[in-house]
């Protein structure tokens, strides 16, 4: 009789120790093939798992503690599409012409009339100077709730030129999961974009993940008004900062207040924020996406009017940042990919 309880007993030690170690298997941490889908296992992924390894293993030389793991990316040509043109460019062509009936004299002025005319080349022609001036008219003369509602309406209703999906579809897969990848290991992220600030916020949250407090971009300057007995703040025709090229880590600096240790762009507008990103002492990484797949999306670098990359790219070795191929690197661009 006591050899059978015994039995059975062992009999259930087994069952028990099988059922552990099936849960462990169950719960166990994400396998190295389930980490960044998207991507390839190719050099690239291999040294972006190898960093988040080595700066979130206590003990280690590379450690860095969850408060200071910031990282920041880059908008335009890193997180969405930027060609043909910028999406908020698309905004502003889009508001000129529901804006025209009401300014007659835009038909025969500059650069309006490239605008309504859809000389994509006549508005480069007119600069930067020609730029702003299309964005005051635009984006200015009005309250920041009220530029909220006009863009979040546009988001909705907006398509790409070229795929025909809505602009709130073109973000890259891939760099949507190393967002996410990086949160899950103790990242905090940011976008730090040439793109107006209160153009992005009514979108990343959706998009990305990242809230609009953790969105850094340019900004026109906005007053405190009493409308009736309504307090507002209302946005007027005066840029108030640039966040590109070395505007980005004054940026970081005035609206984070910590350096990061992870930083990606696409362009030479991104530059500064890398070398500033990846200076100094401690553990540092440098990514920069490379636009080399004309089939998926665009192939662009050097001679791009937008997302031009060309100083970046010739010391990124030496710099020891990562450019990461987009055709080589990423199995799908976007997700709506078969």
């Amino acid at each position: 009789m006591r050899r059978s309880v015994r039995a059975f007993d062992a009999c259930l030690a087994c069952l028990a120790i099988a059922v552990i170690l099936l849960i462990t298997a169950t719960c166990s941490p994400v396998s190295a093939q389930e980490v960044l889908p998207s991507w390839n296992d190719t050099s690239a992924k291999t040294r972006i798992t190898d960093f988040v390894r080595a700066t979130t293993t206590e003990g280690g030389e590379a450690y860095v503690a969850p408060e200071n793991r910031i990282a920041v990316f880059d908008n335009d040509g890193t997180l969405w599409s930027e060609q043909p043109y910028y999406i908020q460019l698309g905004f502003v062509l889009d508001r000129v012409k529901a804006l025209a009936p009401q300014h007659p004299e835009w038909k025969t002025k500059e650069p309006f009339k490239s605008v309504l005319d859809g000389d994509l080349k006549g508005i480069a022609k007119a600069g930067e100077k020609g730029m702003v001036e299309l964005m005051m008219a635009t984006h200015a003369g009005m309250t920041t709730d009220e530029f909220t509602k006009i863009a979040t309406d546009w988001f909705a209703t907006s398509k790409h030129p070229k795929t025909g999906k809505p602009f709130t579809e073109m973000t890259y897969l891939p760099m949507r999961e190393l967002l996410d990848y990086l949160r899950a290991n103790g990242f905090r992220t940011y976008i730090v974009s040439g793109g107006g600030i209160e153009f992005m916020r009514p979108v990343t949250q959706q998009l990305y993940g990242i809230p609009p407090e953790q969105v850094v971009g340019s900004t026109i300057a906005t007053e405190y008004e009493l409308v009736g007995d309504v307090p507002v703040l209302k946005r007027l025709p005066k840029i108030d900062f640039v966040d590109d090229g070395p505007g980005k880590p004054v940026g970081i600096n005035k609206f984070i207040g910590l350096k990061p240790i992870f930083a990606a762009g696409n362009s030479d507008g991104d530059y500064e924020m890398l070398r500033w990103a990846t200076s100094g002492k401690g553990s540092s990484f440098g990514l920069l996406v490379h636009h080399t797949d004309a089939a998926r999306e665009y192939a662009y670098d050097r001679e791009s009017a937008f997302g031009k990359l060309d100083k970046a790219l010739d010391e990124a070795e030496g710099r020891n940042w990562l450019v990461v191929d987009m055709k080589k690197d990423w199995k799908k661009v976007f997700a709506f990919d078969q």
